[in-house]
């Protein structure tokens, strides 16, 4: 353990200079933050190489920032081969209790570990500080896998906890990082480009191309293949490929179940269902439900997926057609859950809106299109909200050039301006 306190030094804030905090994320980083100061579990969670390490550090830089004593805080990231010998709750109970005798912290002291789900039985270790009443402990931790993590957690915790789910670099943070005006030439850049924080390192296509393709394979083996003891990998990543080839539309676990019968896979209904909600589960994809408008309720049956970051579609699958429009509400439906909303498929009648968004007590209805080209275009698209009979608001999203009056309430967007208007709370 005297050497592991060793390696430690390297990651942690006790006797150097700040590690490499990367790209400040106010948006994550001033929500967590009103969180501190209390009991409760901070749950960092979301798809690996999305940034959660590097908002762990900025949450402890922020700490001392603001008084609160370097050597109180220990951070221990289970990713790194150095920490392979901390397999399970008691290797770290007392790696945490080898780093207390060594540097003797006065007061409370901020834990903050880093991919948690490594450790086996790493739920008793937390919840035993988060209610050990004898000395004060503050917990932070993240983890890859939504299922592991709020499984565990309600079922021990039961509302001693918080989970902040965090997504790759939406488009404000793209325009941040590139240092460029926003405008329909970038947003239509980071569209055909993506949000994971490593590939703005990288300048060439071949070396994202290559990356992306290392981030796939690596959450498919470690999240799921490994994790769930997957008997067919191929059809995993064959499943995995066509979501990501058909985003963005309505569809059924016996549709998709067909369509590879069809391909002359033996597969079963549950096999698929199975697979789906495994990639769901580390955030590779996002399942949408439909929502009748009318009813007020969720509908069972067809939903819509999402892709986690547009990069995987990009550079992995771009040779498969697929809509700029298709795209831009993939893109529209990441910025409102970065936003804090719950989303929806609306259903109304024979019509469809491509979101219900709701947050508190605001609900928010929005279209989607490429462009309003014509006529046609325009009749067609106003339609649906048009057809809603209540008076929450109503937007309309495109890539045009020029923004269009609003018509009977309903506002008209650019896409680049969109997170600007959802940071506008009533």
């Amino acid at each position: 353990m005297e050497e592991i306190i060793d390696e430690l030094r390297k990651y942690n804030f006790w006797d150097r200079e700040q590690p490499n905090l990367g790209f400040h994320r106010a948006i994550y980083l001033d929500k967590i933050y009103k969180f501190c100061g209390n009991s409760l579990i901070k749950v960092i969670s979301g798809q690996r190489r999305c940034g959660k390490s590097y908002l762990l550090r900025q949450i402890a830089s922020k700490l001392i920032k603001n008084g609160i004593a370097a050597k109180n805080i220990f951070y221990l990231n289970k990713e790194y081969i150095e920490f392979d010998d901390i397999k399970n709750h008691r290797d770290l109970d007392l790696l945490i209790k080898k780093y207390e005798q060594r540097l003797k912290p006065k007061g409370k002291i901020y834990l903050f570990i880093d991919e948690i789900q490594n450790i086996d039985q790493w739920e008793r270790l937390v919840n035993s500080y988060a209610q050990n009443f004898a000395k004060e402990y503050e917990v932070f931790i993240s983890g890859s896998n939504s299922k592991m993590l709020s499984g565990e957690l309600a079922t021990l915790l039961s509302g001693r906890y918080v989970n902040f789910e965090i997504l790759p670099f939406g488009y404000e943070e793209y325009v941040g990082i590139k240092k460029v005006e926003k405008s329909r030439s970038t947003y239509l850049d980071y569209l055909q480009s993506g949000g994971l924080p490593e590939l703005y390192a990288l300048p060439e296509a071949e070396m994202k191309q290559r990356y992306i393709a290392s981030v796939k394979d690596t959450v498919l083996l470690r999240d799921v293949i490994q994790r769930h003891v997957i008997k067919e990998p191929k059809l995993l990543e064959d499943l995995f490929i066509y979501v990501l080839n058909t985003f963005s539309n309505l569809m059924s676990i016996n549709n998709i179940t067909k369509y590879f019968k069809g391909k002359g896979r033996k597969v079963s209904y549950d096999t698929i269902a199975n697979y789906l909600s495994y990639i769901e589960d580390c955030f590779l994809i996002h399942k949408v439900d439909r929502y009748n408008i009318k009813g007020k309720d969720t509908i069972a049956g067809n939903v819509k997926y999402y892709c986690n970051d547009l990069s995987f579609k990009n550079y992995l699958f771009s040779g498969f057609a697929h809509g700029v429009g298709y795209m831009l509400e993939n893109l529209i439906y990441l910025e409102l859950r970065r936003s804090g909303y719950k989303v929806y498929v609306g259903t109304l009648y024979d019509k469809e809106v491509d979101f219900v968004a709701q947050k508190a007590d605001r609900t928010i209805y929005v279209q989607c299109t490429y462009m309003l080209e014509n006529d046609n275009t325009i009749e067609r698209e106003y339609a649906s909200l048009d057809a809603i009979p209540d008076h929450y608001e109503k937007i309309l999203v495109s890539l045009d050039d020029f923004s269009f009056p609003s018509r009977n309430g309903i506002r008209h967007l650019q896409a680049w301006n969109f997170s600007d208007y959802l940071a506008t709370e009533r």
